[in-house]
């Protein structure tokens, strides 16, 4: 049996590989990069550990159903810990809000920010469990490859008002200037302008109350490397430095992938965690491709980009939460110059990530782990970051200075940091667009990149750029689509150490 072989090591890359091979497909994982987790890997530096990408598990079964799925009990591979806040939101007038799962609490909040928006509150909480029932429940494991499969939820999109964006539809029910960005930042870590991202994703909202945000033990690269175990008792192999440079397509057919190397490994099918249009424009010859050309493809939308800094203190800063949410003087006008303008704006929102004070380890002992993340422009802004991102960042800890973690410089142990630059290059993202394809109304569900290809049989895609979209529980879902879109194997080989078993069962 020729083996379908996946493309990159994410979370959808790895979650696939694991659906595939409980459904009984030979599977192989090549990495281009020197370790896995794509934008989940982690970086080291004297003596500290920084989760490179994500920091938040959501919806956790997610990751437990991998395990189940093939025997295995998920707790013996990693250990997620509730973090309480979900995030704390320092706005710029120095007030705060505590962004919790408990209802209780968040009135509570409300009633002494803004008493009128209470009941508000629990208006918009209402539709986000109503559009959560619909958008996530029915539909983010279902595959949207076909245009009748999104004409069939148009009624419910038309209900559930899903024209109007995360924001008008926040904005409906809350007028506290400041209470409206505590619900509706959430679009910004999948990659959308809450302006204009569909009010689907108000899902985001529900889903965060009905099964909280957890930190993995050892940082977000232990659950990475929990995943690779699995597969290794799996019996799949998972090859680091293995570049694909090239699918192969005989008679309209994904039939080989071509290393950087030369070596040539044929393939019952590929799925690929890579960006669709980094595959499409770069590894598929454009006469295998009539739907996804240079052309298309350029008329596509990348999310904006992410300028990173992952720094050490010499000393704890225990008033700090560990998700911080810090907000400068400007919201809508923020996002234009990053959205719409693409211009890198003189003040910043940032997403501060303190992760040592939920493990201490870390970071050395009597020291502090610290991750910063500020929205920017993708690479289409040609902003020069080499120039312009030193200063950058400058500006960024004199801010967090003055705003979180007073005597931050003079405490600094570490530092490193990557910009667009870093996921257009290493992580072969088009644009250096941190999401994939940004989440707006027509690039999203049938509009995304389907999960099985139109141009090439026996070619498929999860992660980010598509269906139901990014973050973690949106790509390990496009890795439960495959379950529907793909073939089972004629002849399945068993589970070492046991009878086959069915995925999904």
């Amino acid at each position: 049996m020729k083996p379908v072989i996946v493309i990159g090591t994410g979370f959808g890359g790895l979650a696939a590989a694991i659906r595939l091979r409980a459904m009984g497909h030979k599977v192989e994982v090549l990495e281009a990069g020197d370790q896995p987790g794509g934008r989940a890997r982690v970086f080291t530096q004297d003596g500290f550990s920084f989760d490179a990408g994500p920091t938040v598990i959501t919806a956790p079964y997610l990751l437990d159903e991998l395990f189940t799925l093939v025997g295995r009990n998920p707790r013996d591979y990693y250990e997620l810990v509730p973090v309480d806040p979900f995030y704390r939101v320092m706005f710029a007038d120095g007030s705060k809000f505590d962004y919790v799962g408990d209802e209780e609490r968040i009135l509570a909040q409300i009633a002494e920010m803004s008493p009128r928006d209470v009941d508000g509150y629990r208006a918009m909480a209402k539709e986000a469990e109503e559009i959560f029932n619909v958008g996530y429940t029915r539909l983010a494991d279902q595959p949207f490859d076909k245009l009748s499969d999104m004409l069939r939820v148009v009624p419910d999109m038309i209900r559930l008002e899903s024209w109007r964006s995360v924001y008008g539809m926040v904005a409906k029910h809350i007028r506290d200037p400041r209470l409206r960005q505590v619900f509706t930042f959430q679009p910004l870590l999948v990659g959308g302008n809450p302006y204009k991202t569909p009010s689907i994703y108000l899902l985001i909202h529900w889903l965060e109350r009905k099964w909280g945000v957890w930190f993995p033990k050892g940082g977000t690269s232990a659950v990475v490397r929990g995943l690779l175990r699995l597969l290794e008792e799996l019996d799949v192999p998972v090859r680091m430095n293995a570049a694909v440079e090239e699918i192969e397509v005989e008679n309209g057919r994904a039939t080989a992938v071509r290393l950087g190397d030369g070596t040539r490994i044929e393939c019952s099918a590929v799925v690929s965690n890579a960006d669709p249009t980094t595959v499409y424009s770069k590894l598929i010859a454009k006469k295998h491709r009539s739907k996804h050309t240079d052309g298309a493809l350029g008329r596509r939308t990348p999310s904006m980009g992410l300028f990173v800094g992952y720094f050490g203190t010499n000393k704890p800063f225990p008033d700090v939460a560990h998700h911080t949410i810090v907000l400068g003087p400007r919201y809508e006008g923020l996002l234009t110059d990053i959205f719409s303008r693409k211009v890198l704006a003189d003040d910043f929102s940032l997403y501060l990530h303190a992760p040592s004070r939920t493990d201490p380890s870390l970071a050395p002992p009597g020291h502090e782990a610290f991750y910063v993340l500020s929205p920017v422009p993708n690479q289409r802004s040609g902003i020069n970051w080499a120039d312009v991102g030193p200063a950058y960042y400058d500006r960024i800890l004199e801010s967090l200075e003055q705003r979180v973690l007073p005597g931050l410089r003079a405490s600094m142990a570490t530092s490193l940091s990557i910009d667009p630059r870093h996921f257009e290059g290493p992580l072969r993202s088009a644009a250096g667009a941190a999401f994939g394809l940004e989440p707006k109304l027509t690039q999203s569900a049938w509009f995304r990149f389907h999960n099985r290809s139109e141009d090439v049989e026996g070619l498929y895609f999860v992660g980010a750029s598509t269906h139901p979209g990014a973050g973690v529980p949106g790509v390990l879902c496009s890795a439960k689509v495959l379950e529907r879109v793909m073939e089972r194997p004629e002849h399945p080989i068993a589970l070492p150490g046991g009878p086959q078993q069915r995925a999904g069962t």
